[in-house]
């Protein structure tokens, strides 16, 4: 068996208002393996930011039990912070300090002694070497994270906890990002993220997925997939208003997902393509193309959530 990093039994956390008491995290059990990279997805309010905050001790369960390296999150957090690194959805650099001068920044906050061996390093790791004396106002959006990544690295944690790291960031950014990250859990270190993209969390060992304060389903990425007992068929139409009005009628379908000009069609087991065109046919919808595909993240992931929070779910999901 695997230690574990992380432990969660029926934690809990509400704010109260003058007006009203949210319940932000409602009864989450979890528990993550050391060396493991676990991401959390869900939509903006599903709990995320919630979680980790309370995982890092910035604030106060209002139930149930954690522990982090195996310490209680209440009553060891100082012990649990030299050895946890957290960085934020608003993680802050000094943008008139230069690459250089933010990562001693940090160190000088961590009590990092003699730290320029440990920086030169995070630099090479980061590929920033060429840029240190560049002040971060003048960096782009993937070198700030990367930056932002060296600083929570620099007094060398053995769990990170990374809130929405590559949102903001551009494509080619986000896969040096990434490449980071594989590179981190090699060398043992434990990764909790949450991330909006459904491509990053199928490169998680595991995921879980949050909705209004509960995590719905934890397992690996595969057997999400597995799990879901329906057909999907993709299909390209000629008009998608009228094809997904006609599909959302059908007894034989269960779910009209719209992803830009095609639609994926989540129905009964069994379903076939030449089942769906001649459902459209009947309805005068033509298409351009269509396939069967295997169920993906985000077919069980909308799912779910559909079934969770019926009146909060869009029509259409949105991915990149």
């Amino acid at each position: 068996m695997p230690e574990t990093a992380i432990e969660i039994k029926g934690l809990k956390k509400t704010f109260d208002t003058d007006k009203q008491s949210v319940e932000a995290i409602r009864g989450i059990d979890l528990t993550i393996a050391k060396g493991e990279m676990f991401g959390l997805v869900g939509p903006d309010g599903a709990g995320k930011t919630t979680l980790i905050r309370t995982l890092c001790g910035i604030l106060k369960p209002t139930a149930g039990t954690a522990t982090v390296l195996g310490l209680d999150i209440i009553t060891q957090i100082k012990q649990i912070k030299p050895r946890i690194g957290y960085l934020s959805q608003r993680f802050t650099l000094y943008p008139d300090l230069s690459v250089d001068e933010n990562i001693e920044f940090f160190a000088e906050i961590h009590e990092v002694m003699d730290y320029q061996a440990r920086r030169n390093e995070l630099l090479e790791f980061t590929r920033l070497t060429p840029f240190r004396d560049r002040l971060a106002d003048q960096l782009s959006g993937g070198m700030k994270q990367k930056l932002a990544l060296a600083a929570t690295l620099i007094h060398k944690p053995e769990l990170i906890f990374l809130d929405e790291p590559t949102t903001g960031v551009d494509p080619v950014s986000r896969r040096e990002f990434w490449k980071i990250l594989a590179e981190l859990m090699h060398e043992g270190i434990t990764i909790l993220m949450t991330t909006p993209y459904i491509d990053e969390a199928e490169r998680c060992v595991r995921v879980g997925l949050m909705s209004g304060g509960k995590i719905l389903l934890a397992d690996t990425p595969q057997n999400i997939k597995r799990g879901m007992r329906a057909a999907v068929i993709e299909l390209i139409p000629t008009n998608i208003h009228a094809a997904s009005e006609s599909l959302h009628g059908h007894p034989e379908v269960t779910e009209v997902q719209t992803f830009g000009d095609r639609i994926n069609v989540v129905a009964k087991e069994g379903t076939t393509t030449e089942m769906v065109k001649r459902w459209l046919d009947s309805s005068g919808v033509t298409i351009q193309s269509i396939r069967a595909v295997e169920p993906s993240l985000e077919n069980v992931f909308i799912s779910l959530l559909r079934e969770n929070t019926p009146s909060e779910m869009d029509v259409e999901a949105t991915h990149a």
